[in-house]
């Protein structure tokens, strides 16, 4: 799975949006099911994959998007956001039939930010 450069992590992780962009975080900080890697879309358009201690970090146009995490079920989450705002989603593993499953949720501020500098930042494809 390629990753970011430090520096693209350091500069995620002070946590800065701009004001007329909003600003999505989708980590898994998780070690299990770490063998398997996840793909996560934003917006219909394949983002990469996740591994376990890894996060994505997208700015973008304030408004609706979907993001979804594909595995063994596909689990997606509708936001809404504000100008100038951060949103946190927790991408959990969980245990599946065949393969691992996931289940995004929306953290508050301070459960993922910590989740996030839990992680290292993985390459978007966006």
């Amino acid at each position: 799975m390629p990753m970011d450069s430090m520096d693209s992590d350091h500069a995620s992780k002070q946590f800065n949006t701009p004001p007329d962009k909003s600003s999505i975080y989708l980590y898994r900080n998780e070690n299990f099911g770490g063998a398997i890697l996840m793909t996560v879309t934003l917006d219909g358009r394949v983002a990469g994959q996740t591994g376990p201690k890894t996060y994505f970090h997208w700015v973008v146009d304030p408004g609706q998007h979907e993001i979804s995490s594909i595995a063994e079920n596909t689990s997606t989450l509708i936001l809404n956001t504000k100008p100038g705002e951060s949103y946190y989603i927790w991408q959990e593993v969980k245990m599946g039939l065949w393969m691992a499953r996931s289940l995004l949720q929306q953290m508050d501020t301070p459960t993922g930010q910590a989740g996030v500098l839990e992680c290292k930042k993985a390459h978007s494809n966006l």
